[in-house]
């Protein structure tokens, strides 16, 4: 039995909402179950539904942009279950339980790691030059790529089961995630250059005086190679850019003293 695409749209929407049943014992359990209860209920009668379904309300959890993946593979591996006319390679169970934590952590390097700071940094060029759209330009480069990804990945976990991992190996996408931070840093860096310059001009400074925040920058570096706590690191800084802030009138004296 094939699953129609309106099944299949249906199952969609309901992965938007995988994590509002979150809970510390299933996390995402109950909330895959949820999504793709409409695909289950075409495949299997009401006396077999039950059983099915308490397969489904467990423990589950990756990273909610690779859920449709994952529930793609799924449905198109409980159509070859229910027609038997391909016998599944591996259990459904051992599947999502192979590829969950994979996928969570490419996931939160890509998204979390790499996607969301390199749109935050763009909109931030936007915002230092004063332009109000740039929450919606940060809104809409952040979200336009994940709802791409939800769409393709639910059609490639779909239409190639088990295969669809090979889908992830092929295009690379840990390596994808390692350069789309590495875009995120280059971003942030230039927007910092970009703002010193800046206040440098506005206050009629050499130019050359921006490199003295080299120092800082290489000093930080070195030490947390050294394995000083990164959270120690930040704190120090952000107090260093608060306390420069409030005295800032007073630093751009003794500078031009």
């Amino acid at each position: 039995m094939v699953i129609s695409w309106r099944t299949r749209l249906h199952i969609w929407f309901r992965l938007l909402l995988l994590q509002a049943s979150w809970n510390f014992e299933t996390l995402q359990g109950i909330g895959f179950f949820y999504a793709l209860l409409p695909g289950l209920k075409k495949l299997y009668g009401k006396e077999d539904l039950p059983e099915v379904s308490l397969k489904y309300i467990g423990y589950f959890n990756t990273h909610v942009y690779f859920a449709p993946l994952v529930a793609g593979a799924v449905l198109r591996l409980e159509e070859e279950r229910v027609s038997g006319t391909v016998v599944p390679e591996v259990e459904i169970d051992d599947f999502k339980e192979m590829v969950a934590a994979p996928y969570a952590a490419i996931g939160d390097a890509f998204f979390w790691g790499g996607l969301r700071p390199l749109a935050a940094g763009v909109a931030l060029f936007f915002a230092v030059k004063g332009i109000l759209w740039a929450p919606l330009i940060f809104i809409l480069l952040y979200n336009i790529v994940p709802t791409w990804i939800r769409t393709v990945f639910f059609s490639r976990g779909y239409y190639q089961g088990l295969k669809s991992v090979e889908f992830i190996q092929r295009h690379k996408l840990p390596d994808l995630a390692i350069h789309t931070k590495e875009a995120a840093v280059v971003v942030l860096g230039g927007l910092s250059a970009f703002m010193v310059f800046a206040q440098l001009t506005q206050h009629q400074l050499p130019s050359w005086l921006g490199l003295l925040t080299l120092i800082p920058m290489v000093m930080l570096g070195l030490v947390a190679r050294k394995g000083f706590s990164t959270l120690l690191l930040v704190i120090i800084t952000v107090s260093t850019i608060f306390l420069l802030g409030l005295f800032w009138a007073d630093v751009i004296q003794l500078i031009t003293f």
